[in-house]
């Protein structure tokens, strides 16, 4: 996934979770579930106690220059991160580790 993708994806979605009036309607397939092992927070691939996704971590870090992975607000300061998964989908993570949402890999 390249970087650019998801920075427009973090940015799509922190407009998203700020006004949750405005996100379409959906039909939820099981690849996008939350039902869906991949997709769930009980799994340890997205949990935030796993360091990959720890807001410890100093490639979550705002305090990192030129951090890619950080999630950006409508007045350009830093609201969370993004954390790339192994199955080619994103974790999405406020500042204090909690998951905040998630984008399933994309389907071919």
């Amino acid at each position: 996934m390249s970087k650019e993708r998801v920075i427009r994806i973090a940015v799509l979605l922190s407009a998203l979770m700020a006004t949750p009036q405005l996100a379409p309607a959906q039909v939820m397939d099981w690849a996008s579930s939350p039902f869906n092992w991949q997709n769930s927070p009980q799994n340890w691939d997205n949990s935030p106690l796993n360091w990959r996704n720890s807001p410890n971590n100093w490639e979550n870090s705002p305090q990192r220059f030129g951090n890619d992975r950080i999630i950006r607000g409508p007045t350009g300061s830093p609201e969370g991160y993004a954390v790339p998964r192994q199955d080619g989908g994103v974790n999405f993570f406020g500042f204090d580790g909690t998951r905040r949402g998630y984008l399933p890999p994309r389907q071919n």
